[in-house]
């Protein structure tokens, strides 16, 4: 909750029952608990991913991972250490080639990595939920029952509750080049003839470099004055990289953006919820790119991939718009970067804005650009973005990739995002993927953390003190049980709550009809 305004509110539903798994194809063996979120606070759902939880629109779920056919670890890199390997920087360079010269490589690169989360390899949905006394309770009308209910651990921060306006950038970068230095073991240039010095009427040289910056920043600022400023999220400019340090992503990104190219990207960062007015005059064209996607990628039907499955699935969000002082500009919650090819909306980022983190949810791109690689191109610039983000609120310094599957050979991708750690399913604390993955060569499901005597330091002792909403009154579940004598839900509140952990379980609103 912050400050006692927010609340998130879930319905639990268990995970008993097995579903077809999108990544091995077997048709019970995918297994997960599940719950419906109404409402969620950004503290409260970065609480949980760190716990092993993940959203697919307002549907919350965690693989059961000893039980699942492919058990899907919580991956994050972290953004601030991260340099781009040859293979990310074979990825900019075929950017590059294609923005100056207009040159679109024949195929689909092997490494390009499907998406964040596949699908249908994710959860199902419940068939009812929405219930009417759920739906949009206005917290003047949430009273609570117990003064002890209040939950531990709040924190404040300000809702906003109206979204970007029209015109109004939601973050701005440029795509400016940075000047690089010689590399070592270049030629030092010879020494000039003697002479009569430098005419000091005329103005001293520059390097044409220098002066292309130059006159981009001017044509920059001259656009800004014009008020022409675009939704642009390009990495803020790095500053020149010395010559004994290795480039950084910053750099290799700014490179790829030549100068006079024959293709003009620009990405823009709009609100999914609420919806901008940006993400409401964009929503056709991007439901088209994804309707494409879907088809030519996982094979969809042209009846399938409907707007209202695009709306639900990608679009929907139950994290609410928090602004903090210490937070980024832009707030915290959910938002579409959109990948404006020459006009056109060629690609579309789902991403979480969360206290610690930016949460890759999905990506989604034309088909007719499949052979860019853009999958992975999308992971760098949301690396960027991260490390730009940071610079206005320090503690938002990971990049989280969604879920690492090792036994899916087209998931592993996400562990070249490197230095990168693996959530242990069993103590919930982060291990460094290299010391992982020889436990997960030897089976699908590991725990990571190498203590045997470690333990789960968040789980819930006394389920007496799990939060429940009840006929639109908060109280804790000891006294909920008082009013429903014999109530036979005590194990189930139980697993939700050893589930969620004790900061959540005392600070999450848990629906009983």
């Amino acid at each position: 909750m912050a400050g006692n305004k927010s609340y998130t509110i879930v319905e639990y539903f268990g995970g008993d029952d097995g579903y077809r798994c999108g990544y091995c194809k077997n048709e019970k063996g995918n297994f997960s608990h599940g719950m419906w979120s109404h409402t969620m606070t950004v503290q409260d759902y970065q609480d949980l991913i760190d716990r092993g939880w993940r959203r697919s629109g307002k549907y919350v779920y965690k693989p059961i991972m000893n039980k699942t056919c492919c058990p899907q670890y919580t991956i994050r890199c972290h953004a601030l250490k991260f340099q781009p390997s040859k293979s990310h920087k074979k990825i900019l360079k075929k950017m590059s080639k294609f923005f100056s010269k207009g040159e679109l490589p024949t195929g689909q690169d092997d490494e390009e990595p499907m998406e964040s989360m596949c699908e249908e390899a994710g959860p199902r949905e419940p068939k009812k939920v929405c219930h009417p006394e759920v739906e949009c309770p206005a917290i003047t009308e949430i009273q609570k029952d117990v003064v002890d209910a209040k939950p531990a651990g709040s924190e404040t921060s300000r809702k906003d509750p109206v979204s970007v306006p029209d015109g109004r950038p939601a973050a701005t970068e440029t795509s400016r080049k940075d000047s690089v230095s010689v590399p070592d073991g270049r030629p030092a240039a010879t020494a000039p003839k003697p002479g009569v010095g430098a005419d000091p009427n005329r103005p001293p040289c520059r390097k044409a470099k220098d002066l292309r910056k130059e006159r981009r920043l001017q044509k920059e600022q001259m656009r800004q004055q014009a008020g022409g400023v675009s939704s642009n999220v390009t990495p803020t400019p790095a500053t020149p990289t010395p010559t004994n340090q290795p480039k950084s992503l910053e750099d290799f990104i700014n490179e790829s953006l030549t100068d006079n190219p024959l293709h003009c990207l620009e990405v823009r960062l709009v609100r999914s919820n609420p919806p901008s007015p940006q993400f409401k005059a964009s929503f056709d064209a991007s439901y088209q790119v994804y309707k494409l996607y879907q088809m030519a990628i996982h094979k969809d039907p042209p009846d399938k991939p409907t707007e209202s499955q695009f709306r639900r699935f990608l679009c929907d969000s139950p994290l609410e718009a928090e602004f903090s002082p210490d937070g980024p500009e832009v707030g915290y919650g959910s938002f579409h970067q959109q990948y404006w090819l020459d006009g056109r909306i060629v690609a579309v980022g789902v991403i979480d804005i969360l206290p610690n983190c930016v949460s890759s949810v999905y990506l989604y791109y034309h088909p007719e650009f499949a052979s860019l690689s853009l999958g992975s191109y999308s992971a760098l610039r949301e690396i960027a973005f991260t490390r730009q983000l940071q610079k206005q609120s320090p503690k938002l310094c990971y990049y989280y990739l969604g879920f690492y599957i090792h036994s899916c050979p087209k998931m592993r991708y996400k562990g070249q995002y490197q230095p990168s750690d693996l959530l242990c399913p069993e103590t919930y604390v982060w291990v460094p993927i290299e010391q992982c993955l020889p436990s997960l060569e030897n089976s699908r499901y590991a725990r990571f953390n190498q203590d045997p005597d470690a333990g789960d330091s968040r789980v819930l002792k006394d389920v007496g003190r799990t939060l429940v909403l009840y006929r639109r009154t908060v109280m804790p579940y000891a006294a909920y049980s008082c009013k429903r004598k014999g109530s036979s839900d005590q194990t189930e509140v139980e697993q939700y709550a050893n589930l969620v952990g004790q900061v959540c379980a005392e600070r999450i609103l848990l629906y009983r009809a």
